[in-house]
Parts: structure tokens; sequence; C-alpha cells
């Protein structure tokens, strides 16, 4: 049986990531080659002219003398941290298939839990903007999942307090190879939360194929076909081939959500889910998502401790 190319891929190893990122000097040089590209460019005047300020690590511009550090504006401004640190732990969030806790991530990096949480949803942040305005097109697999609600007593399924609802979609080829997810926190199974998810994730010419949940048919007022197919409850619905992608999907994230956390704040659950999306997307090049989620984390805005715990996450 030939083996599955993506799983048994090589990736960047530990040793492979010390060469290229072992050192400040590495990481810093990459931020500034993920940040200009093309060379030092002025965020006031636009002027490519330069000089270093070797002591403080800035570029001040030969023509209006603003002086720039290259994380200034950055999902880095301002940190404390050496880009080493943040270096490695996108090594680990990149690489690592089922996710990472902060707890795990901060032994691993030398740091408080505190500090890897903020560093964890920080690149989370920049992995949830960046696929956020991509929308999916061709045939989709969708279904609905919970995260969550894992509680004795009460009310069970559908509505049981402490699950946060969210709609997982895959793209698929033509042959019903799955080529794109996309995960999205909403408010409820109801026509207007998946019209909306419609609206902003889905191309209006995707045929979508759902199971019989009656608000999945709110995808056509976004001008996408609709098909239903009805696979009935228990273990046997998840073996069903229409939706056989989007269920390995949701099994694979449950599976790492139950095995790697010990509980997922319904506030903070877009960029769990953002973790997942944006390995998947980039699933077939395990050591370009470290240049990639760079070239992402410098054109992301800084986000500010107070916001990043206390203000809802929006995708």
């Amino acid at each position: 049986m030939a083996r599955n190319k993506v799983q048994f891929q090589k990736g960047l190893s530990e040793f492979g990531f010390e060469r290229l990122y072992g050192s400040e000097e590495q990481c810093r040089a990459a931020v500034v080659a993920s940040r200009w590209p093309d060379g030092f460019v002025c965020p006031e005047c636009g002027g490519k002219r330069h000089s270093v300020v070797k002591t403080r690590g800035l570029y001040q511009c030969s023509a209006c003398r603003v002086q720039t550090s290259p994380i200034a504006g950055t999902i880095f401004a301002a940190t404390k941290l050496k880009l080493r640190v943040w270096f490695r732990a996108i090594y680990h969030l990149t690489q690592t298939k089922q996710g990472i806790s902060s707890i795990e991530l901060g032994r691993r990096l030398g740091v408080t839990q505190t500090t890897a949480w903020k560093i964890k949803h920080k690149l989370g942040q920049v992995m949830l903007e960046r696929d956020g305005a991509k929308r999916l097109c061709g045939r989709i697999e969708i279904d609905d999942a919970y995260i969550g609600g894992e509680r004795s007593g009460g009310k069970r399924g559908r509505g049981a307090p402490g699950k946060t609802p969210f709609v997982a979609a895959v793209e698929t080829t033509p042959e019903g190879k799955p080529v794109r997810l996309k995960l999205r926190r909403v408010a409820g199974f109801r026509s207007a939360s998946i019209a909306a998810f419609a609206r902003q994730s889905l191309d209006p010419a995707c045929a979508v194929v759902s199971d019989g949940l009656a608000c999945f048919a709110a995808v056509t007022g976004a001008g996408c076909d609709h098909a239903i197919v009805k696979t009935g409850s228990g273990p046997r619905a998840a073996k069903t081939p229409a939706f056989k992608w989007v269920n390995t999907a949701l099994g694979n994230i449950k599976a790492a959500i139950a095995g790697t956390y010990r509980s997922v704040s319904p506030k903070h659950v877009p960029r769990y889910l953002a973790e997942f999306e944006y390995r998947f997307n980039r699933r077939y090049d395990l050591a370009a998502m470290i240049p990639r989620l760079t070239w992402a984390s410098v054109r992301t805005p800084p986000m500010p401790c107070r916001l990043l715990k206390l203000a809802e996450v929006h995708a």
C-alpha cells in the first residue's frame, strides 16, 4: 500500500530549523526580508535610501530622517522577547499536526505559560486574518460541529450549555480530493448565520453538499447551488462518502483538541480553529509554512494583550 505523501513528508527537522533560524541575527534577517523583500521602504515618505542605526537596530530614512524598527506595526511590535523565541514558536505551531498547548509551548521555549499563551494567540490571530478573506470554490462539503460542552447532567445535544457551534467546509476537486478547509464559529445553526458564513467564505459559483440540517439551505442566498444528502444519525452517518473529507477533518480536529487542550474558551475558539485551518491549507509543504507565516506576521497589525485576552475574536 502506497504511503500518504502528505503524512509522511519530511517537513523541517529541528536541526534544519537551527541551521536556518538558530541565531537572533538570522531571525532578524528573515523578518527584514519578509517585510521589505525589495529593499527598505520608508513608511512615512516611501524613500528607499537609508542607513542603519546599528546600536538600536533601526532603519533611518535618508530623506525624512524617520527611524523605523523592522518589527514596528507588526505582530511582533513592542515584544521584549528575542525574535528567535518567536521563530521557535512558529516552528512548533506549524510543524505539529495536532497543535501544541501553551503549557507545553512554554516548556519548549523556556518561558512562562502566560507568555507562551500570548505568543500562541498572537500567531493564531495572524493565521485567522491571513485566511479570513479567502473563499472556497467548486464542490464544497459542509457540516455542523461543536467545541466543548462536555458536562455532566443538564441538556444534551444541540443547545447544550458550554458548546460553541462552528461550521466546517471542505473544498474538493472533481475527483473528490480535498483542497482547502474553512472553519468558522457561528452564533448558531440558523439560516441567518449560515447565509452570513456563505457570503463571506464561499464563492457564489460553489456547489454545496450538506446533510438534512435545514439551515444549510441558506447558502442559496449567497448564490451557491445546494444539494442535500440525508445521512441519518449515528456512526454510519459519519461514513457517508459525500462527506468523507469534512468528517475526516472534524474527526482530526476534535481528537486534537481533546488530546492537546484541557479546555477552550468560547471567545478564543476562532484562533484555535484558525491554527488547524492554516496547517491543513498548507499541508503539502511543511517547511515553507515558517517563511509564509513570517511574511504574514509582518503584515498583521499589533495585537495588544488586553485585546487578546478580553475582546471577542471575529472571523
